[in-house]
């Protein structure tokens, strides 16, 4: 029996929100992320043995879309994805203008998080291929660490956005993105549960599709 190739997919989550957001398709946003990681390997010669979700819980939006975000984590969960969450910090931000002060919020960790889980998960020699959906520049080094220490482990970067970050391109072994259809053909159900049935969530109320999507279906 041949050996298959061990794939993890790891998973930056906010990239992929705002990338999707920019979209105007929020029944997009419950998307299947182990389903979505199956898309980029090869049946035949790999298998996806893990996933994780990088992001954080935004604490600083409104009730309805913090619980949102925790729906659409416990779905992820259901799914055997594994979510590692950072946090958001609060920044003061300064019109380079007029000077006007406010608060702005930035998440914190997410990065720092893909960079360690991906050098340790190759130190343990968990994974023949690494799959990095992100367009985060900031990865880079850690890919080009990666490569460097185990050149014969391969890391293909997924751009969620229409461009690539020409960083990743040059760190990465090789790289392909995200479309449309993809996202469409990995939603989740209305409905995710556990096998036994004892554990499900619904579907969030902001994701369900816009009178926009349902005049482009018909």
């Amino acid at each position: 029996m041949q050996h298959r190739q061990r794939v993890i997919s790891f998973i930056d989550g906010l990239n992929l929100y705002h990338a999707i957001a920019i979209l105007n398709r929020p029944e997009l946003k419950w998307t299947d992320l182990r389903a979505l990681s199956k898309v980029f390997i090869k049946s035949y010669s790999e298998e996806l043995t893990k996933v994780f979700y990088f992001s954080a819980y935004a604490d600083h939006v409104p009730i309805i879309t913090q619980q949102s975000q925790q729906a659409y984590i416990l779905a992820l969960k259901l799914r055997a994805v594994t979510p590692i969450l950072g946090h958001f910090k609060k920044k003061t931000r300064i019109c380079p203008s007029c000077t006007h002060k406010w608060f702005g919020h930035e998440e914190k960790e997410t990065d720092v998080n893909i960079a360690l889980f991906l050098l340790d998960l190759a130190y343990q020699d968990a994974f023949d291929r690494a799959l990095v959906i992100s367009n985060d520049s900031d990865l880079a080094p850690a890919i080009r660490m990666v490569r460097q220490r185990f050149p014969q482990k391969r890391i293909t970067t997924v751009s969620p956005h229409y461009y690539h970050s020409i960083e990743l391109i040059n760190a990465s072994s090789d790289k392909t993105k995200i479309r449309i259809e993809h996202l469409e053909r990995c939603c989740l159900p209305p409905v995710v549960a556990d096998p036994s049935g004892l554990v499900s969530v619904s579907r969030p109320h902001e994701y369900l599709p816009n009178s926009r999507t349902y005049a482009t279906i018909k």
